[in-house]
């Protein structure tokens, strides 16, 4: 990976992914469509999900360095569907445990990168402490790498916006979208970034289901003149900060 953002293109995706899989289900579509559009995606996973999440490789026998190897591989082959960049922190899961080595790293990661939009898990998830973890440590992250006395490399961040992704259970995790993001020239390489992860592999149908009602919600909130087509496919975000803008649109 380059230690410099590539000032050709228009702009840069971080995601931020507390476990191998969790940028295919909740973000693939956003990063896909990022990277057709000419930006960079940069996917950094804080762990490979190997103890909570790759039940099936547990009950097949497998080992944890096995089970790492295995889901480094299928992250790796998902983000290369999507055609993003990743990078794994190796801080493990089950608990996923916030520490200042591990924000100092997303800070340095910050720096790097220069993201110009940002995307991780919500504040809330009454089922997995992992992912509010994962979101504390990159709000942290943000501020941190933003302050021009926080030593490391690389110049002061500005302030990219942050986006949270959909959790699992939306609706017990005080999810509420304000944005729906149409990712229906992105719907093939999300599929494809999904069937990398056999591990969770019961997850295909439920995201796919998804998309698609997403995808509804997309049509009816984007008035009836745009000519969207039937099959819109959508993800679910929520704005963390506010939008600055000299237009309402």
């Amino acid at each position: 990976m380059s230690d410099q953002p590539q000032s050709t293109q228009a702009g840069t995706v971080l995601v931020v992914s507390a476990h191998a899989g969790d940028f295919v289900w909740r973000a693939s579509g956003a990063i896909a469509s990022a990277v057709q559009r000419g930006d960079r995606a940069v996917i950094v996973c804080l762990s490979f999900g190997e103890r909570g999440e790759s039940a099936s490789q547990w009950l097949a026998g497998k080992s944890l360095e096995e089970i790492k190897a295995m889901r480094r591989a299928e992250a790796e082959g998902a983000a290369a569907a999507l055609g993003a960049e990743i990078e794994f922190l190796d801080a493990g899961d089950y608990p996923l445990l916030e520490s200042p080595e591990l924000t100092d790293k997303l800070v340095q990661v910050f720096r790097r990168v220069v993201p110009t939009v940002v995307l991780t898990h919500p504040l809330t998830d009454p089922y997995n402490g992992d992912h509010p973890a994962a979101a504390r440590m990159t709000l942290q992250a943000r501020i941190l790498a933003q302050a021009i006395g926080y030593p490391g490399e690389g110049e002061p961040l500005g302030a990219p916006p942050v986006f949270f992704f959909e959790p699992h259970q939306p609706e017990q995790s005080d999810f509420k979208p304000n944005v729906l993001l149409d990712i229906t020239a992105a719907w093939p390489a999300k599929l494809e970034a999904m069937k990398c992860l056999p591990a969770q592999k019961h997850m295909w149908d439920y995201y796919s289901d998804l998309g698609v009602r997403r995808g509804v919600q997309v049509k009816r909130n984007a008035g009836p003149n745009l000519g969207l087509p039937v099959d819109t496919k959508g993800e679910a975000y929520m704005r963390y900060y506010p939008q600055v803008t000299t237009v309402l649109e």
